[in-house]
């Protein structure tokens, strides 16, 4: 998707991920599906590799809890090529309000049916065209984040169409069971945690950039680190968790988007010098993964 509507000046970098007209992405559009199946192709030489576990299709697309709001209310003059989605949108309501509906009596379970729908169409699409050139292989999907989490709609969605949820988990000391015990009863799928991190005060970094929780010292990241994984592996629904990320941020370097240029992300820093503190508690802890989470399941 990302690709897609920048080919048609419908996307742009904004902090952590593409940006769309009024935060909503083209999935209605008429070429978008010609796309899918083009883009597709490049999986072609990867789709007997036997290391390879899947694929995401994008990364964190916007997901405003009012965006059905926002698509009939879109600025058509200034972003014609949105006509689509704005039409796809009536189109919807007609048919769930045939009596008639004004924007004005629009009810948040209009709006999370409306997310539903954009979510369904955008998966539909997407994995049909993966799994035509790879049908071996697991559809990851989109690595949902913000109002996408608490939406059950989109997991619904996500679960006719994808092999496993990826889920990036911000701002939070420790992640919500309920919240991610929901993500599989609506989806009748397990999920991976495809971005979460803390940034450490003590690396020499300002860390004004990036949505992960910010602490004190290394020693405080690696606490970080085994509060939230053994939630994680509280949660029977966890299949793996993934770092952000390896190295840190090099904040000499301006022509990186916004929020990844000043901040404490890495197991490494820039340079490739190791977090020992950090590392070595990861370390503890993942040598004890299968040990912890017999533990869990028994108790």
């Amino acid at each position: 998707m990302s690709d897609f509507a920048v080919s048609k000046g419908l996307a742009w970098q904004v902090s952590g991920h593409m940006g769309f007209p009024d935060d909503c992405f083209p999935v209605f559009h008429p070429e978008f599906e010609t796309w899918c199946d083009e883009y597709a192709k490049e999986l072609i030489p990867t789709n007997k590799d036997p290391y390879l576990l899947g694929h995401f299709s994008d990364n964190e697309l916007q997901c405003p809890k009012n965006m059905l709001d926002r698509t009939l209310k879109m600025d058509l003059e200034k972003y014609p090529e949105m006509k689509y989605n704005t039409q796809a949108a009536k189109d919807w309501l007609d048919q769930r309000k045939p009596q008639g509906w004004k924007i004005d009596n629009i009810t948040d379970n209009d709006r999370n049916d409306y997310i539903g729908h954009v979510f369904d169409t955008y998966y539909r699409l997407t994995s049909t065209a993966i799994k035509k050139y790879d049908p071996d292989h697991l559809y990851i999907g989109s690595r949902c984040y913000g109002y996408a989490l608490s939406c059950p709609q989109v997991f619904r969605a996500a679960g006719k169409y994808l092999g496993l949820l990826s889920c990036n988990y911000y701002r939070a000391w420790k992640p919500d069971n309920e919240r991610m015990n929901m993500w599989t009863k609506e989806s009748n799928l397990p999920f991976l945690i495809t971005e979460w991190y803390a940034k450490g005060m003590d690396s020499g970094l300002p860390n004004n950039t990036g949505a992960g929780w910010t602490v004190k010292t290394q020693k405080d990241r690696a606490w970080f680190y085994n509060n939230f994984t053994l939630a994680l592996m509280e949660n029977k629904n966890c299949v793996g968790w993934h770092w952000f990320k390896y190295r840190d941020n090099n904040p000499e370097d301006l022509t990186t988007e916004p929020s990844n240029r000043d901040s404490n992300k890495g197991v490494v820093t820039y340079d490739y010098k190791p977090y020992v503190e950090l590392l070595d508690e990861m370390k503890k802890l993942n040598d004890n993964v299968y040990p912890l989470i017999d533990y869990f399941d028994a108790r």
